[in-house]
């Protein structure tokens, strides 16, 4: 299935989920392969590296992504956490203006594929790829045994350009999702705002939780969080509601004071008074205010979380406008 978002090439994006939905139109592309987990600068700067490659050769261009993430099946609940949702992931390319982004799903039998055959029946079979560019670290294949001299030898004998991309750097460091995911376990949301040229934010639907929140005079509305989560502590957030930037608090993690064993996202927007069930919403997490823990009493959490509503409207007071 092909789902589309917009009318033409360099405004809107496809979807095409599988190999079994490419279509004639996709075939030819410039292409990059990757997780593109976070979707930080150094992504986007190979993103706009395809796309204007493609431009000159007149060309769609496309970008590949895996789900789950290739780490992801191999080692499973020990695999890095995610940054992103696979929706968060395609709305965040649809920005970018890439024409295609085709999702394999990877399985027992694409984990298998020698990397000959990867390019054999994928690259050149199906989609016919006019050139492709990737990191020079890029591994692929069973056992990742693929790499940047093999693909471009194999370019140069099936007749498609390979092009290493430079390495994206900041402050001579390179941007990688590795160093996000360090800035956000680390609190340090400054460092990752820098990463990605925006706030990290987390995109979700908010369901029914158990009513604590409410019953303690402070209403939350609850998102899932990937586990594990990327961050876990109490920030000061906003969330756009109606069109209006609203500002909050929120807890991730799993209410240790309650015994609660799922990791959740609970936002507690200040001066609003409202029925968000349902509604789906994106928190920018924007300032640590302290970690998760553990409280003596239900009276010890509510004092703590009218310092943390107190902090936060301290800090959005000194950060008006720039939020």
């Amino acid at each position: 299935m092909v789902y589309s978002f917009g009318l033409s090439l360099g405004v809107s994006m496809e979807l095409i989920r599988g190999l079994y939905n490419v279509r004639p139109r996709h075939r030819g592309a410039v292409m990059t392969i990757g997780n593109f987990d976070g979707l930080h600068a150094g992504h986007r700067h190979l993103v706009a590296l395809v796309r204007s490659r493609a431009s000159s050769l007149h060309a769609p261009s496309l970008v590949m992504l895996f789900e789950p993430q290739p780490r992801e099946f191999f080692q499973g609940p020990q695999a890095p956490a995610r940054l992103m949702t696979l929706g968060q992931k395609l709305a965040a390319l649809r920005t970018t203006g890439i024409d295609y982004v085709l999702v394999l799903r990877f399985d027992e039998m694409l984990s298998r594929l020698p990397a000959e055959g990867f390019v054999e029946d994928i690259l050149v079979g199906a989609l016919a790829v006019r050139g492709i560019i990737v990191g020079d670290d890029f591994r692929f294949g069973a056992g990742r045994h693929g790499d940047f001299a093999f693909l471009q030898a194999m370019g140069q004998r099936l007749g498609f350009a390979v092009e290493a991309a430079s390495t994206f750097l900041l402050d001579g460091s390179r941007v990688s999702s590795t160093r996000l995911r360090a800035a956000l376990a680390d609190g340090a949301l400054d460092e990752a705002r820098r990463l990605l040229g925006r706030p990290y934010a987390h995109r979700g639907r908010v369901v029914h939780g158990d009513a604590r929140g409410r019953q303690i005079g402070f209403p939350t509305a609850n998102l899932t969080m990937p586990e594990p989560p990327p961050l876990r502590g109490v920030f000061a957030v906003t969330v756009p509601i109606d069109g209006q930037l609203r500002h909050g608090i929120a807890n991730v993690g799993r209410r240790p004071t309650f015994g609660t064993g799922r990791t959740l996202l609970e936002v507690h927007l200040l001066d609003f008074a409202g029925d968000l069930y349902g509604r789906t919403l994106t928190v920018s997490f924007l300032k640590k205010l302290r970690d998760e823990c553990v409280f003596a009493s239900v009276d010890a959490l509510i004092a703590q979380i009218r310092c943390d509503r107190e902090a936060a409207r301290n800090y959005f007071a000194a950060h008006e406008g720039t939020s």
